[in-house]
């Protein structure tokens, strides 16, 4: 990405995700109003299939970006020559879907004479708890961000300097429930299926592994915990017995949380800081909002929610972070690619 020491702060800023299977758009303000939110789901399309298709998802942010972009543009009641400038999810995510949405943001860049900037898209989670709060961010803070294709915590100095501390070494968290999920019969997304089923369960139903990997305490798994689940459900079964769904459901999601609430205390603690960002998708998930918040208040930390509507992948958080990119002049040039994978 460039940098042009010849830069002032964007007032309104289009900003365009499209990493993995929702197609959205939003238009910002100085950063931290959201003018219009748009996000258009394909959990319809792919839910036959148990997961995300990558060459689904991609023809079918072709097939709608347009209208998505138009439509944050109506909801803001703007047209596309009032916008200051560009943001642009560029990566980490599927290569298919990234290029559908930075190909467009660089034609629109083109076309209009307008700067643009691509956004790390796990970074910009770590700044949706602030997108509906009047409370600014706090520096330094640690980070969780855990979704279905990521789980990874970070020390976040400010809007421009995150720092990795740990990451999964297989499965994500979310990916883990959709695993288990689909196991258990219980369909696509896996996340709100278990979540519900858990709700009557018992968590101390079965003694489920947590990997804690004492060399590497920041660090995640989660291959050995579905592996559990499995070879759980392969022995009650051969025993004639009826799967206790609901416990089997709330002993995997305690499983679960309790490892990520535990190192994310842990880091923040290590790390000095009062303050704790939850985001991403399984951020929504009420058993996992609820003990980190009991744990953080235990140990003296503030935590940061995000409101359910910006949990899941959308433009406003692409629009915050390209907004603080834009203002330093990181340029993103017409030549520039999309990457799979953390930098």
């Amino acid at each position: 990405m460039n940098r042009n020491p010849c830069h002032q702060a964007p007032e309104l800023v289009l900003a365009i995700e499209s990493s993995c299977d929702e197609t959205a758009a939003s238009v910002v303000r100085h950063g931290s109003e959201v003018l219009s939110n748009v996000v258009a789901s394909q959990v319809e399309v792919h839910c036959e299939y148990g997961g995300v298709v990558p060459e689904i998802a991609s023809r079918c942010h072709m097939e709608i970006i347009t209208r998505v972009v138009d439509q944050a543009l109506g909801d803001a009641r703007l047209g596309l020559g009032d916008v200051s400038a560009l943001a642009v999810t560029q990566g980490p995510g599927l290569v298919g879907s990234l290029v559908v949405g930075l190909s467009f943001a660089k034609a629109l860049s083109a076309a209009a004479g307008l700067p643009l900037t691509g956004v790390n898209h796990v970074h910009a989670h770590l700044f949706s708890p602030f997108l509906s709060s009047p409370v600014a961010p706090v520096f330094p803070s640690v980070g969780l961000v855990v979704s279905g294709g990521h789980t990874s915590l970070f020390l976040v100095e400010d809007y421009l300097s995150i720092k990795a501390l740990g990451r999964t070494r297989d499965d994500a968290a979310g990916e883990a429930f959709d695993k288990v999920a689909k196991l258990l019969g219980l369909g696509y997304p896996g996340g709100p299926a278990i979540s519900e089923a858990a709700r009557d369960g018992d968590p101390a139903a079965f003694a489920l592994p947590r990997a804690w990997l004492r060399d590497s305490p920041y660090d995640f798994s989660f291959s050995g915990l579905k592996t559990a689940v499995l070879n759980l459900t392969r022995a009650l079964s051969s025993k004639g017995r009826e799967l206790p769904v609901q416990d089997l459901c709330a002993s995997f999601q305690e499983a679960v949380v309790e490892v990520l609430v535990k190192k994310t205390v842990q880091a923040a603690t290590d790390h000095r800081t009062r303050h704790v960002v939850l985001s991403g998708g399984v951020a929504a998930n009420e058993r996992l909002r609820e003990c980190l918040l009991k744990e953080a208040t235990a140990q003296g930390l503030e935590l940061h929610l995000p409101s359910h509507e910006y949990c899941t992948d959308n433009g406003a958080m692409v629009g915050l972070v390209g907004y603080h990119q834009l203002r330093h002049g990181m340029y993103l040039g017409l030549d520039a690619d999309a990457y799979s994978r953390m930098p």
